[in-house]
């Protein structure tokens, strides 16, 4: 019984100690006046170890830097800078595995777009600018467009692509799991209208801010694109159309359809094969280091 207990504390301690380290932080921002609650999730570094020769115990050895890419997480509508942790409660475990920060920020209802009508609505400012800048300086990252990529689900499918195809600089790869890519078809929904004003009136407006109408920003290689939509989801044929004008445009990029809705459980294992994705990204940049050995 006593050997039982003391594998079991063995194994725990051992869990414990391969799971990233949680961040939770407030960022400002002076373009919108509000502070931004944020979540980060890096790997954990091997611990310095000392090692006894001869009854002497010698200095530890030096921690090498190491440099880790970056996953920019967003989130849906009315979710919140926890929603990736809810969905993806081993997130932690994953940043070790993998050797990559994950980052998510509270975005409210913005669609990730620089409001024309709200000065409170900056986010697509916040997140290329104070949000970049803020995890840069924080951690230990690499600081060009190599070592970061950005995907999330619905409203946050919709807020990577518009990110992504509109700061090329900033992201080498982007994805979208079952996003709004075209938010013309529901212009009475999900907070929209509050944001970019009523469609009937704000036709430009509404154009200007759909992912469909900014792939002219982006050439083929300018971007690693994958993007995923399940089959009993209402973005669903939002996302075929996206496809067909990539497609049209000569754009490569990985496209697939699952069953499922839209449901936290289909976002859980989509983010699987969107972290793949990155992976492979990674290392034809030459910005993966791999997981974390402890």
């Amino acid at each position: 019984m006593k050997k039982t207990l003391i594998s079991l504390c063995c194994l725990l301690m051992a869990c414990a100690v391969k799971a990233g380290k949680v961040d939770t932080v407030v960022i400002h921002s002076d373009v919108m006046n509000r502070d931004i609650p944020v979540i980060i999730v890096s790997p954990t570094l091997p611990v310095q170890v000392q090692k006894t020769v001869k009854g002497k115990k010698q200095p530890a050895m030096p921690r090498i830097e190491m440099r880790f890419p970056v996953v920019y997480l967003l989130h849906g509508a009315y979710g919140s800078e926890k929603a990736w942790l809810e969905i993806k409660p081993n997130l932690p475990e994953i940043a070790d595995e993998k050797g990559m920060i994950f980052v998510t920020a509270a975005a409210l209802n913005s669609w990730y777009f620089d409001s024309p009508i709200l000065k409170d609505f900056q986010y697509e400012t916040f997140m290329t600018q104070d949000l970049i800048d803020y995890v840069d300086t924080h951690y230990s990252t690499f600081h060009n467009r190599h070592g970061r990529a950005i995907t999330g689900l619905s409203m946050g499918g919709h807020g990577a692509f518009f990110l992504s195809m509109r700061h090329k600089d900033l992201y080498g790869a982007a994805g979208s799991m079952s996003g709004g890519l075209d938010i013309r078809p529901f212009p009475l929904n999900w907070n929209i209208p509050d944001v970019l004003g009523e469609m009937a009136s704000h036709k430009q407006s509404w154009d200007e801010h759909s992912v469909v109408n900014q792939i002219d920003r982006i050439n083929d290689g300018d971007l690693w694109l994958t993007f995923d939509c399940g089959e009993d989801d209402f973005f669903l044929e939002v996302n075929k159309d996206l496809h067909r004008r990539l497609l049209g445009r000569g754009i490569r990029h990985d496209f697939a359809t699952r069953p499922g809705g839209h449901t936290s459980e289909y976002w859980a294992n989509s983010l699987d094969y969107h972290l793949l994705f990155f992976e492979k990204y990674f290392q034809s940049a030459g910005t993966y280091v791999g997981g974390i050995k402890h």
